[in-house]
């Protein structure tokens, strides 16, 4: 009998929580029997140090065991942990002594292979012969790569006999993406396949291959502006595709209505999610009839086009087109204009007995106080990670809205000024909390609300879209939660906080003690006060992406390397945005000239100075 997903997560829950009892046995037992001398680390028996190596990253490993002895040195080289490799941020100095003593020794070992910064894909695949060393890589995991570095690593890719999962994540803009995709398809054992990529406005001129390539591909899932005209193009060469994954797909201003879509049989495409940016629903019901006969999931994302609101219209697309569909997974947001037109009345079309026999429910919310606008979702249940929170209901129009089952949401996007502190809704499972308007209520007000709704101490990251946001709503809202470690902020006013108060100063020792954030993002410029505020509250902090006051850029790069201050002993990577070229070979004069780093990589691409050292 074949098991679900489900049963498989739950099967693999249950042998970790096995061997994590058993670890804790072992360990109890042998404290018990050592009660009268002090407890070495070198008493445990090498089964239980590889048990205990089994929850730590390969490179935490390294440093935490291979220099105490050959003993442990064997230990590490011989555990199955080196198989994975995931090389998160890390200095240039201790990546160097990795990829010198584990990496270079050990490249047929590896089966999962994961970078994260731009430099580090160049020093491990120095030549395109060189990935043909990991003969026995599985899965491979590029973050933040240069598209001409990642054609040259997987041009040479096919030869390898295993590979079969590749992710990538391409910094600056891109324009070369057919080579991109082409020599993607040719990877022969390729199951699973995620891009991430940057194209500037309007910039849609991206896929258009003709060759006959045809990959084994299962699932894709592009996360990337894709043009509607090489949709069909992309499904030409994915006759396997089971699961695809389109955020967004675009229609392109030059976009003419061509030659007649030509039907492809893809009997095993089931799951098909797409966010759709000027996309008809005539263009979509097209694609709809030409691509989505055998599948049984629909997920999408729309807004501002009130057809996709017609419930009969769908009703007759679904009987006739996608006789298989088990889920219809709608988010569509708009603002009825027509004073004929009623939301609710639109909305209400979908409690026909149609679907209520299929049991697909809806609900809405409302984007202003007013009744003619909403965001119109799918839910019982909701199956999505991503939620965005508006104005619930409006009383008594919307009172038949009832509490949802939001499990899956993994992250919270509030989008209103305000949160409702009766709100209904709970997220137990949200790991990163995105703030797109500055809030109206203080933010003692607003903290107890969130607490009502999320775990607070769960989160991991926290991010600010709206263009005025205080510091101390930041520092206040870090108070309760703990764990988070990456912060991205549009904007902040610093001027707000005066640290001779002595309540304000009492909270930012506290949080500046206590915080765990080693990664932050800021979209806007800032000064040199600014980035002694911003090291002084995050002293862990280690890879710092900033838009720079260009006037002080000397005096701040100065100021972060300067090695007559500890503040930043743990920065070791610093993106500074939409910086002249010219900051690249002035950079380096001033980091020779004051001797300020005697090992470091830095590079230009698209605007941005990248310095790793």
């Amino acid at each position: 009998m074949k098991r679900t997903k489900q049963q498989d997560n739950h099967l693999v829950q249950i042998s970790n929580n096995n061997r994590k009892q058993k670890l804790e046995n072992q360990i109890t037992s042998i404290n018990s029997t050592k009660s009268d001398r002090v407890y070495l680390l070198e008493d445990l028996a090498n089964e239980i140090h590889y048990e205990i190596f089994e929850y730590l990253d390969s490179y935490d490993i390294y440093k935490g065991f291979y220099k105490i002895n050959k003993r442990f040195q064997n230990l590490a080289i011989n555990s199955n942990v080196l198989t994975r490799m995931n090389i998160s941020t890390i200095s240039k100095s201790n990546f160097e002594d990795y990829y010198q003593n584990i990496l270079i020794a050990n490249p047929n070992r590896i089966k999962f292979l994961r970078l994260s910064n731009p430099f580090t894909t160049d020093i491990i695949f120095p030549s395109s012969r060189t990935i043909l060393n990991f003969t026995r890589l599985q899965i491979l995991i590029l973050d933040n790569v240069q598209i001409e570095h990642f054609i040259k690593v997987i041009r040479r890719s096919k030869e390898l006999p295993l590979l079969h999962s590749l992710t990538i994540s391409l910094i600056g803009y891109n324009r070369a993406l057919d080579l991109l995709f082409l020599n993607i398809f040719r990877l022969p054992k390729l199951k699973y396949c995620k891009i991430e990529y940057q194209t500037k406005v309007n910039d849609y001129e991206l896929f258009y291959s003709t060759r006959d390539d045809s990959s084994p591909m299962e699932c894709l899932i592009i996360n990337g502006q894709f043009p509607i005209k090489a949709f069909q193009n992309l499904l030409s060469h994915l006759p396997k595709l089971k699961h695809l994954s389109i955020n967004p797909i675009v229609f392109s201003p030059n976009y003419v209505e061509q030659e007649k879509l030509s039907h492809i049989q893809l009997k095993y495409l089931k799951h098909v999610s797409l966010k759709l940016n000027g996309i008809s629903f005539d263009q979509f019901e097209k694609i709809i009839k030409k691509f989505f006969y055998h599948i049984q999931l629909l997920r999408f994302t729309t807004r501002l086009n009130k057809d996709y609101l017609n419930a009969k219209r769908w009703q007759e697309v679904i009987i006739s087109h996608m006789p298989y569909l088990r889920i219809f997974d709608i988010n569509h947001e708009d603002w009825i204009t027509n004073k004929n037109l009623k939301y609710h009345d639109m909305i209400h079309q979908f409690n026909s007995s149609f679907w209520m026999e299929k049991r697909w429910f809806f609900t809405h919310q409302h984007l202003w106080s007013e009744s003619n606008s909403g965001v119109f979702y799918s839910t019982a249940p909701y199956r999505r990670k991503d939620y965005i929170y508006y104005r619930m209901s409006i009383n008594p129009i919307c009172s038949n809205i009832q509490k949802e089952n939001l499990n899956s949401v993994t992250h919270l996007c509030i989008a209103n000024e305000e949160v409702e502190h009766d709100c209904m809704n709970y997220f137990p499972n949200v790991k990163t909390l995105s703030i797109k308007n500055e809030f109206i209520k203080s933010s003692d007000s607003t903290i107890a609300t969130l607490q009502r709704m999320i775990p607070l101490k769960q989160l991991t990251k926290i991010v600010t879209e709206c263009c005025i946001f205080p510091i101390d709503n930041i520092i206040n809202l870090l108070c309760f939660t703990p764990n988070v470690h990456t912060l991205n902020l549009n904007s902040l006013l610093l001027y707000d906080i005066n640290k001779n108060s002595n309540k304000q100063n009492e909270i930012f020792q506290y949080v500046s003690e206590k915080n765990k954030i080693q990664t932050l993002v800021l979209y806007w410029k800032c000064s040199l006060s600014d980035v002694k505020f911003i090291v002084d509250l995050f002293p862990r902090l280690e890879y710092f992406k900033v838009e720079m006051n260009i006037k002080e850029i000397e005096q701040i790069i100065r100021f972060l390397l300067s090695k007559t201050h500890n503040k930043t002993q743990s920065l070791c990577y610093l993106c500074l945005l939409k910086i002249p070229k010219v900051f690249l070979k002035q950079t380096k004069i001033l980091i020779k000239s004051e001797n300020l780093l005697n090992n470091y990589s830095i590079k230009y691409i698209d605007n941005d100075l990248h310095l790793w050292w």
